[in-house]
């Protein structure tokens, strides 16, 4: 038995193939048991940060890439054990055999390890957006989305970088270099793009509005459907779909109208000029009675203006911040009230009753 195993097969003893193949059986066997245990371990590690983290969604999260990373490894650490045998060292474009082998190895191996980084960015981003849910709070919602893509991108990044340098043998060094004169350019070249990148980031950190939220900029005014990385979209009151870029957004005055504390409205009653001024005074008490419903909060009435063709009488009222539907019918309330008090009182508003007089010329 001895002199089988130590017979040389491929420049290797037979032994050392019964190793490897043994190794990687025993691995591929036991290796959702070893996932799972390395998976507890990192949760061990994760608990002290997140008190709240759920066990088992964690593990099953991860030891899959877990699994198939210790899988990559053990495997191409055992092959590295074997010697390569020369008669299959054939050359390829300028490559051997073993140099193309060695570099799928570390390929896959580098892949594996990236899977598994983007998993653990997953389940982060899972939890803070689903502390972000209890606590009710989009713009905390919103603003682990767009980290949780802005890292994955970055560990992308990094990938491609390492694949380069450990599978294509590129310098790391001369390629930042490279990279770097070659970013100056694209920068320049897409300078306001990066603006509007930058002032995304200024409105998550800012955070003068959400998504949700009713706004108005300049001459656009609408709901906040999404931010991105560029620019904002919003629906607008004929449902529309706008997209405003992100500088403009940070740069110009604002008006959030879903942070509003109050809804205003305004009356405006053009008296004749011939109204009596006893007239006058009830139909400002008759307003001030009007505005004492409930869903007011705090009203003014006056007499703003007396004009050569009117006498003008001015109420404004603010409600709680309802919704645009409901606060549209009540001013719609209100404004037939008032008719109805002009009416009763059977007072002109001006302009009601013209009087156009014809002087004819002697000559």
């Amino acid at each position: 038995m001895n002199d089988f195993l130590n017979q040389i097969w491929e420049d290797n003893p037979v032994r050392n193939y019964f190793i490897v193949v043994g190794v990687i059986l025993f691995t591929i066997l036991l290796k959702r048991i070893i996932a799972r245990y390395c998976a507890s371990l990192l949760f061990k590690i994760v608990k002290k940060i997140w008190k709240d983290v759920d066990r088992e969604s964690f593990i099953n999260l991860l030891f899959q890439p877990i699994g198939l990373f210790l899988l990559i490894f053990v495997t191409i650490v055992s092959l590295h054990k074997l010697n390569f045998p020369p008669n299959l060292n054939v050359e390829l474009y300028g490559y051997t055999a073993k140099q193309i082998i060695h570099s799928i190895g570390r390929l896959i191996l580098i892949i594996s390890f990236i899977w598994l980084l983007l998993r653990i960015i997953d389940f982060i981003a899972l939890i803070l957006k689903s502390k972000a849910d209890l606590a009710h709070d989009k713009a905390e919602n919103q603003l682990v989305v767009f980290f949780r893509d802005f890292f994955k991108v970055v560990i992308s990044i990094i990938g491609v970088m390492m694949v380069l340098n450990f599978v294509f043998g590129y310098h790391i060094g001369s390629l930042i270099t490279g990279l770097s004169i070659v970013g100056a350019a694209i920068a320049l070249a897409l300078r306001e793009s990066l603006e509007n990148l930058i002032a995304s980031f200024v409105i998550f950190l800012d955070k003068p509005f959400t998504t949700g939220d009713l706004v108005k900029i300049k001459d656009v005014s609408g709901t906040v459907e999404k931010i991105g990385l560029r620019s904002t979209r919003i629906r607008s009151e004929y449902q529309t779909y706008i997209s405003v870029p992100n500088k403009q957004m940070v740069d110009n005055i604002l008006d959030n109208h879903s942070l509003r504390m109050q809804r205003r409205a305004d009356i405006s009653l053009q008296l004749s000029l011939q109204t009596p001024m006893q007239k006058i005074k009830e139909i400002s008490d008759g307003l001030r009675k009007i505005l004492t419903d409930e869903q007011v909060i705090n009203s003014y009435v006056h007499v703003s203006d007396i004009s050569g063709t009117a006498i003008v009488i001015t109420a404004n009222y603010y409600t709680a911040p309802i919704e645009i539907h409901h606060f549209i019918a009540f001013k719609e309330k209100i404004n037939l009230a008032c008719l109805k008090l002009l009416e009763e009182m059977n007072v002109e508003v001006a302009g009601s009753s013209t009087e156009i007089r014809v002087i004819k010329d002697a000559h």
